[in-house]
């Protein structure tokens, strides 16, 4: 999810902001609606780069052909990571007293082409450790912008020009269009995996979560991998198209405003094929919630979806204590 401007939704209508991101090939600009006290804040302002001193290389090398060097800004009160060139995984454990045992691999959104780091990153994963689940960020390889941020907004704009309208690509093709970041996925559930007893996290409960673009990248890893094998799944405002389940599919928890700009007019086919292949889904179209709602705090419904999440790993016997 690219976080743009797009007002109060509560009280005024959304709006293209200049400057959107492509996902998959078509437009996943992310209009976000952020509570009224940051409703002035929707300018792209450069920042530096924040420590990350906890944030682990995953060793899937340099992204090939890439020269602009990573950058960040902030829009909203939240910072935003673009032109990501070396995948890294950032831990946020539990109190040991409180720690279940399971773990999620937190995905942000941005189009393949920024991160958006807070809102669908650090946020949600300090949430999730709050409630005894190991939560890890994942900072993928995004394809490359420009590296000045007035080239990165006119490039933005261009992209989307008449992309709203292009149909959704086969999701047979996403192993191709997506392999840096299925290999940065995959490399994070080995991460975990391997450090498992050091994190005080059962193998066989790591879970995935993604946003928009990192929607699109769980459902990749889940459908695409035979390594990763998540044993659950968040799919939040990505498209809910059809594809072909698995009959060992995990299960999947779903969520997405009906107002969504992007994909809340399109079909919610993969809930039917989830359900057709006999696996578990839970569902959650909100009326109002816009693209992008995040972890922001709106006077919508869409934002019970957290809890709703939790409730729903929970009812799965995910964060049973097994120590």
């Amino acid at each position: 999810m690219m976080l743009l401007s797009a007002g109060d939704a509560l009280r005024r209508p959304f709006r293209f902001p200049a400057a959107c991101a492509l996902a998959f090939g078509i437009a996943a600009c992310a209009l976000a609606t952020p509570s009224p006290g940051q409703a002035q804040d929707d300018r792209m302002t450069p920042i530096a780069a924040p420590a990350q001193p906890d944030a682990i290389e995953l060793g899937t090398g340099a992204l090939p052909g890439a020269t602009a060097k990573e950058s960040w800004h902030r829009q909203y009160g939240s910072r935003f990571a673009r032109n990501v060139t070396v995948a890294t995984l950032t831990p946020f454990l539990p109190d040991p007293a409180k720690a279940s045992g399971a773990a999620v691999v937190v995905a942000p959104g941005g189009g393949f082409r920024t991160l958006s780091m807070d809102n669908e990153g650090y946020d949600v994963a300090r949430a999730l450790a709050a409630r005894g689940v190991a939560a890890f960020v994942l900072k993928y390889r995004l394809r490359p912008t420009p590296a000045d941020m007035a080239g990165f907004e006119r490039s933005m704009q261009e992209m989307f020009s008449g992309a709203a309208r292009t149909p959704l690509p086969a999701p047979a093709s996403a192993a191709t269009d997506l392999a840096p970041q299925l290999a940065d996925s995959t490399a994070a559930f080995r991460l975990i995996r391997a450090r498992a007893s050091q994190w005080h996290v059962d193998p066989d409960r790591i879970g995935m979560i993604g946003f928009s673009a990192g929607a699109m990248l769980t459902m990749a890893t889940t459908l695409s991998t035979t390594e990763a094998k998540p044993a659950f799944i968040g799919n939040i405002y990505g498209p809910l198209g059809s594809m072909t389940v698995p009959q060992d599919a995990p299960p999947m928890f779903a969520a997405i405003a009906a107002d969504d700009p992007l994909f809340g007019n399109r079909d919610f086919k993969l809930i039917d094929d989830w359900r057709a292949a006999r696996r578990p889904v839970e569902f959650h179209l909100y009326e109002k919630g816009g693209h992008g709602f995040g972890m922001y705090p709106k006077a919508t419904t869409s934002t019970g979806w957290f809890d709703a999440f939790v409730r729903w790993i929970d009812m799965h016997g995910m964060l049973k204590r097994t120590r």
